[in-house]
């Protein structure tokens, strides 16, 4: 039986693992759309919904975030959009945020990392407003440029794109990566943004690229919550299948969908969830 949300309700376990499987299909296809990675709609689904102590509905959706990687970034590949050497690239930088954010997250009050995660999401929602795209800059290919040296400059069906600002990426990517440990999300949304603001990736380049690398992020981060036991396979096992299967469609949809309309959604998904975050963190209902 599952305790729900602090009060004296209980469900059937099978009931609630459909409940739990139905939300992350779609959390699963939203993440595969926007590069979010699902987790954004995982965790307040599990602990606003569900009433799921914070700290294993980070554990799940760690998991979650892996399967979403693995569902669309190899469809993403196959079709040449993620751009793979800026990916592998800046892993190295957010895998070493993960690690020291999965650390501090043991060790912080379920509602500071609440109120934490839904700045995140409000500034990221913010963030993603329109700007011209990387498609149509004037900017020159500059062969002394570090991304050009470092071969990151690439094309996908859309067009071709010249990588720009590639140390302010990276440092972004720091914080993504520590971010991702603490709040148990693969920061697809800052990902996303380094990628589309900072580095002047297209947008479906930089959110095709962020679902290839969430994954990685994410086991980095994993390993913390296991070794505590705050992954529960009961919890996890319904979320991962239903954000696989969720992602699986949504890396079907996202080829023919307008790069506006994903941020669009992008950040009307972000702009909910913070609020619903910031709320109940602030009231410590979390």
């Amino acid at each position: 039986m599952i305790y729900h949300a602090g009060k004296n309700v209980y469900m059937n376990v099978t009931f609630f693992s459909g409940l739990v499987f139905a939300g992350s299909i779609a959390a699963g296809f939203l993440g595969s759309l926007t590069g979010l990675g699902g987790g954004v709609v995982i965790i307040p689904m599990l602990t606003l919904a569900f009433g799921v102590d914070l700290r294993y509905a980070i554990g799940a959706s760690l998991i979650s975030v892996i399967a979403t990687s693995s569902g669309a970034a190899a469809a993403y590949v196959r079709d040449g959009y993620s751009n793979v050497r800026i990916g592998m690239f800046l892993e190295i930088a957010t895998c070493a945020g993960a690690l020291a954010g999965a650390a501090l997250a043991l060790h912080v009050p379920t509602s500071a990392i609440a109120i934490v995660f839904g700045l995140m999401l409000l500034y990221a929602a913010v963030g993603s407003s329109e700007h011209p795209s990387a498609e149509s800059r004037k900017d020159g290919e500059d062969a002394r440029s570090l991304g050009a040296r470092l071969r990151m400059n690439g094309g996908f069906p859309g067009g071709k794109y010249v990588v720009e600002r590639v140390p302010l990426g990276f440092a972004i990517m720091v914080g993504a990566g520590a971010l991702s440990g603490l709040l148990g999300i693969g920061s697809g949304a800052v990902k996303v943004l380094a990628m589309d603001r900072a580095m002047g990736l297209p947008f479906k380049v930089s959110t095709t690229t962020s679902n290839f690398m969430i994954g990685v992020t994410a086991a980095a981060s994993a390993g913390v919550y296991l070794t505590r036991g705050y992954i529960d396979p009961g919890l996890a096992m319904p979320v991962m299948l239903g954000v696989l299967a969720g992602a699986l469609l949504g890396s079907r949809f996202l080829m023919s969908a307008p790069a506006s309309l994903l941020r669009n959604v992008f950040r009307i998904v972000l702009l909910v969830l913070s609020v619903e975050m910031l709320y109940n963190g602030s009231t410590k209902r979390i």
